[in-house]
């Protein structure tokens, strides 16, 4: 039920500025911001392509799905297995799935200890090859949402 669903209000700003305050912030942010992006979101919103060639808003989803996982497999310090495993299909799954990875990514990285952060790296592995990456490349590629739901007409002042 969409009530249940974290992010429907972003939650109070921590006391203190610390790194993995402002990190977890962030990714409340993105769930926040991804909530209303695909809040009442119609079959033809999720089949509409910006241009013939272009990503329909459901497959941006299945890949914003992806980039949750990203997160939170960093935020637990294990690799992302690529290709990916399984996507949801089915619109209700994918966003709930997607706004609890976002919401879990976010528990964990409020838990860190800024010394832990160190430690901390965007792993992929595809056939059995691991590549490292540092932490600051989860702020890449956030703007998907905000690009698409323009697209769709909905407000930007919610994003």
């Amino acid at each position: 039920m969409a009530q249940d669903l974290p992010f429907r209000s972003i939650p109070d700003a921590p006391e203190n500025l610390t790194t993995e305050n402002t990190i977890s912030r962030m990714i409340e942010g993105l769930g926040f911001r991804y909530y209303w992006a695909t809040e009442a979101l119609r079959s033809e919103d999720l089949t509409y392509r910006p241009s013939e060639t272009g990503q329909s808003f459901q497959q941006t989803l299945e890949h914003i799905y992806g980039l949750s996982e990203v997160i939170l497999n960093t935020a637990k310090n294990v690799p992302s297995i690529r290709p990916a495993r399984s996507v949801p299909k089915n619109f209700n799954a994918l966003r709930t799935e997607t706004l609890h990875q976002l919401r879990d990514a976010a528990e964990r990285f409020q838990d860190l200890k800024t010394a832990d952060l160190n430690s901390i790296e965007v792993i992929f592995e595809r056939g059995g090859e691991q590549q490292h990456f540092p932490l600051w490349n989860l702020i890449n590629g956030h703007q998907h949402l905000q690009r698409f739901s323009r697209f769709l007409k909905y407000p930007a002042d919610v994003l």
